[in-house]
Parts: structure tokens; C-alpha cells; sequence
């Protein structure tokens, strides 16, 4: 199994990469990490992560799960029409979306959430709503292969539900 996290180049949030990243790899999963251009990557705690790949480089062949980590950088990803069509794919072809704090706001975004259990950081709530989302303010949330988390402090069990998806 293998998943590739989606980071922003800075102010992404350290505990949703690092943490989530090491429940999957605990487990076995091979991970990669992405952004918009190879290179280190920033956090907003002050940890910095290399990103492998650059969005265009992702190829949902080699991958089973793609997986948006929050912080307030993620927001560049928003209306990005990479990450919007990443994730597009990985849902059509029936894969792992995952998605923590604001980053579900990629999803919604994309047109993924009509009709499907969500939640994310308190700020996403309406955008999640109007694009048809049923949001749930849980910690952790799942319908289907999406999985949605709210924050840093729910990172462990976003990650090891990715697993548990993934099994």
C-alpha cells in the first residue's frame, strides 16, 4: 500500500503531516510527500518536511490513498486546478481522499462531499455545507473512502483510520 500526503509549501501543519504520516507507515504503508514544487517544506510549529514530488508528478497508478493536510497554507490549494483534478481522480477511481482541518475545503471544492459525513476545522463549515456536505463536527469522519478530520489534535485518528480504509 502506499499514499502520498499533499503539504503546502509553508504553514502546513506539522502534527497533521507527522503524525498521520507515522500511523500509515507503523502500519506499513509506504508514503510519499508532495507539494507544489519538490523541496523543503515549512510547518507552522517551525518543522520542516522534503517534498518528493510536485502535484503534477502525482500518478494515482502508484498510489492507493491521497491524503490533504491542513494548516493555513493549504489554502493555496483551494482553487488549485491540480489538486482539485488529483483529487477528482483518486475518488473516481475509487481510492482513499482524505482530508484534515481545512483542507476539506479541497474536496468540497472539487465537488466530492455532496451528500457525504464530513467535518474539518470550524472555519469550513459552511463552505463543506453549501457544496452539499452533511457535516458532523466529529473529531474524525468517514463515508465511503473519504475520510475527514478536524485538526492537529485529531491527526493520530485521522491516520489510523486512513489505515483501517486502506486495509
Amino acid at each position: 500500500m502506499r499514499a502520498v500526503f499533499v503539504i503546502a509549501k509553508q504553514n502546513f501543519r506539522d502534527e497533521e503531516l507527522f503524525h498521520s504520516k507515522e500511523e500509515l507507515e507503523k502500519k506499513g504503508i509506504q508514503t510519499k510527500i508532495a507539494s507544489t514544487i519538490k523541496g523543503p517544506c515549512l510547518g507552522s510549529k517551525g518543522e520542516t518536511a522534503e517534498a518528493e514530488l510536485s502535484l503534477e508528478e502525482i500518478n494515482s497508478d502508484e498510489f492507493d490513498a491521497i491524503v490533504f493536510v491542513g494548516g493555513s497554507g493549504s489554502s493555496v490549494f483551494f482553487n488549485n486546478k491540480t489538486a482539485l483534478s488529483l483529487a477528482r481522480t483518486f475518488f473516481e477511481e475509487k481510492k482513499v481522499v482524505g482530508a484534515i482541518c481545512i483542507a476539506p475545503s479541497i474536496l468540497a471544492n472539487a465537488w466530492l462531499l455532496k451528500g457525504k459525513k464530513v467535518t474539518s476545522f470550524p472555519s469550513e463549515e459552511s463552505n463543506l455545507k453549501e457544496k452539499g456536505a452533511k457535516y458532523t463536527g466529529k473529531p474524525v469522519e468517514s463515508d465511503g473512502k473519504i475520510i475527514t478530520a478536524n485538526g492537529p489534535g485529531a491527526a493520530r485518528d485521522f491516520g489510523k483510520k486512513i489505515v483501517e480504509l486502506l486495509a
